[in-house]
């Protein structure tokens, strides 16, 4: 059977509450359990109702968390920038093989098309993290911006198609 409370736990209840304890604190701290705590604060009028505190810490996580996400974005660009400049770069590949199953390399003056088609997934896949993280703003003239890149680029297909046909300029 637990002891009876007393004078003493509803004085360090009173104390500690004034103090910002928790209940959970003041259980450990008056070795009593947490819903003897809460009987007497309730007995005490006193509450551990923190919303304020809460609704304010959590809009302070909130803000912490979007913010390593802008970070995160911007570090996942710049993954997708690196991986992107390996398409072109000269590599070193190798392999084990022969009957010895000897290892040999061979310097290449790019990576293999199927080295560069797994750059190219993994470079999407960065860019595309990134953008559900932090989305890019388009504002409101973004759709004209990209009606006019797709009239160009279909503009400068057309021109070197033009081109080929012709025999190109000074042609034949």
């Amino acid at each position: 059977m637990s002891r009876p409370i007393d004078a003493n736990d509803r004085r360090r209840v009173r104390e500690l509450h004034k103090q910002g304890k928790t209940r959970n604190d003041i259980a450990r701290s008056i070795k009593r359990a947490p819903a003897t705590v809460s009987k007497i604060a309730t007995e005490l009028g006193l509450s551990f109702e923190r919303g304020a505190e809460v609704v304010a810490a959590t809009e302070a996580r909130r803000i912490d968390l979007a913010a390593r996400r802008v970070v995160l974005a911007e570090q996942l660009h710049q993954d997708a920038e690196k991986l992107r400049a390996q398409l072109w770069q000269p590599c070193t590949i190798g392999a084990f093989g022969g009957k010895d199953n000897v290892w040999s390399q061979t310097q290449l003056a790019q990576p293999t098309f199927p080295d560069q088609r797994n750059i190219l997934a993994a470079t999407g896949t960065a860019i595309q993290q990134s953008l559900k993280l932090q989305p890019a703003e388009g504002g409101e003239g973004a759709d004209v911006v990209r009606s006019m890149l797709g009239t160009l680029g279909e503009a400068l297909t057309q021109a070197a198609a033009d081109a080929d046909d012709d025999g190109g300029a000074g042609g034949g």
